[in-house]
């Protein structure tokens, strides 16, 4: 079977309708040839419009045809062409089956559907092509060109770069409390005790795995804080390097060291009036704990090379996923930085203690893969298959909802059926998910390894989560961890350095 695609443009209607000039049109000029054996049209006038012409090309031609009624927001909008298009091309060859070659007509429409035919064409079905003018009739079109090596990389730049950012950072920039998608208990708590801090101006320790969503927690917090209308400046302590820390924090004057050529804000200054958010904090060098140490007492900074203190009204959210009073035990983070940060101290639980959870987020982050995707001309809707959400549901999600969401973003890139299948899923997956490998009980030994602190990390998270669960009750927590009495608990909580006070613990 050879089909033949076009959308009918204003030459073809007016040839009907003006039968004295003598022309018929590109699609009639191709339906007179012997090239096809069935034409498909694709037709965006408004209803009745174009009734006239097709009962005029019934008489004009012996080849089959049909017409495809279609609704695009303008001739001119590229990506409702490209859908229709497509849509088009799939159930026509789907119906026809194996064998079936496809031609795309340039010539009638927009130039924006000539375009995408073009792409189509030559990225996607590898459908021949055609043009047809009245002085040389029909004939074909050879590119001299592979758009799929030469312009398809430029074409997809802006929707590749704007996928690393997203992959990269992850969280909308004004997030709210109604961006954090959960049903379960433990995270309505989390919620429910950030929305109490949110109105203060103390300080907030965010604790929890990489993943967890510490930072959209703490936007949502500045946007639910009196701050909301001055700037949230997010800093990742890790990512600086170590003689540049109390610069990038603090700010610097000009010549104040080598390569100091000009002043520059530091990021405290630059979240005056607003807030500052801190993650990471627990990768600051010692030499740099200090002087945060006596910003947040005294609320001012002085800049590198400067002989005056600047006042600074900041409010400060802090996060890590390590266990900071493990590194405060170790001398690795300042006793004294810690107690002044955890005032308001909030545990994001990882996603596999989310109980109920993670269909919610599943279809929450699916259906944002989708919208990201739209923004890339090749792209199609996709649905998940009752297998492939199986499968996503049962992955344990070490990276938690970060790595759900960028495995997400892998399976909308791999896939190319209009299903997602479990296949599709497993190809995705960066690794296995075989219990064998997990963070605890695969970790080599030998090299440093101490399983003392290996089962102090195991209780403490198995302790806190209890205490976090029976809100602070510590008979509730000892029944929820199989202890005979809470005193047994008392004894945990002491031997592994639990601070009660953060805990807010009560024996009843």
């Amino acid at each position: 079977m050879r089909l033949l695609f076009a959308w009918i443009g204003h030459s073809d209607l007016r040839s009907a309708e003006d039968t004295a000039t003598g022309g018929v049109g590109p699609i009639a000029q191709a339906l007179a040839s012997d090239w096809f054996d069935q034409a498909v049209l694709l037709d965006n006038y408004p209803e009745g419009r174009s009734d006239a012409y097709v009962a005029w090309l019934h008489a004009k031609t012996a080849i089959p045809f049909v017409v495809h009624r279609v609704s695009l927001p303008s001739p001119t909008h590229f990506g409702a062409i490209y859908e229709a298009a497509v849509q088009a091309v799939t159930d026509a060859a789907a119906e026809h089956g194996p064998g079936t070659t496809l031609t795309f007509h340039l010539s009638p429409g927009t130039p924006a559907m000539a375009a995408v035919w073009l792409l189509l064409a030559k990225a996607r079905f590898g459908a021949a092509l055609v043009e047809s003018s009245r002085e040389a009739g029909l004939q074909r079109v050879d590119l001299p060109f592979d758009i799929a090596a030469d312009f398809l990389p430029d074409l997809l730049r802006d929707a590749d770069a704007r996928l690393a950012r997203q992959a990269a950072a992850g969280t909308p920039e004004k997030a709210q409390f109604g961006d954090i998608v959960y049903r379960s208990d433990t995270m309505a708590r989390v919620v429910e005790r950030a929305r109490k801090a949110a109105v203060r101006s103390v300080p907030v320790l965010l604790l929890g795995e990489s993943g967890t969503g510490k930072e959209l927690l703490a936007r949502a917090i500045h946007a639910a804080s009196p701050r909301n209308k001055a700037p949230f400046v997010a800093v990742n302590c890790g990512a600086i390097p170590a003689d540049l820390i109390e610069a990038e924090l603090f700010g610097h004057e000009r010549g104040a060291f080598t390569g100091a050529v000009q002043a520059r804000v530091g990021y405290f200054e630059q979240a005056h009036g607003g807030t500052l958010f801190l993650d990471e904090i627990g990768e600051l060098p010692l030499g740099a704990q200090v002087k945060l140490l006596r910003t947040l007492q005294e609320g001012e900074v002085r800049r590198i090379g400067a002989t005056k203190a600047t006042r600074v009204d900041v409010r400060l959210l802090a996060a890590t996923h390590r266990d900071l009073l493990v590194d405060v035990a170790a001398g690795q983070f300042r006793a004294d930085l810690f107690y002044r940060l955890a005032v308001a101290v909030l545990h994001l639980p990882p996603l596999r203690d989310r109980a109920g959870d993670l269909p919610l987020l599943l279809d929450h982050l699916w259906a944002q893969v989708q919208r990201e995707g739209r923004e890339d001309p090749a792209w199609t809707d996709k649905e998940l298959s009752v297998g492939a959400r199986k499968l996503l549901v049962q992955q344990r999600w070490r990276g938690n909802v970060r790595e759900l969401l960028n495995t997400l973003r892998r399976v909308g890139l791999w896939t190319d059926g209009a299903v997602v299948t479990e296949a599709d899923v497993r190809a995705a997956f960066l690794a296995p998910d075989d219990a064998s490998s997990d963070g605890v009980l695969g970790r080599p030994l030998g090299d440093g390894f101490a399983i003392s602190s290996v089962l102090c990390e195991v209780a403490r998270h198995y302790l806190e989560r209890a205490m976090a669960d029976a809100k602070g009750n510590k008979t509730q927590a000892a029944q929820l961890l199989g202890m005979a009495s809470y005193q047994t608990l008392t004894n945990w909580l002491k031997r592994y350095r639990i601070q009660s006070s953060l805990l807010q613990i009560s024996d009843e």
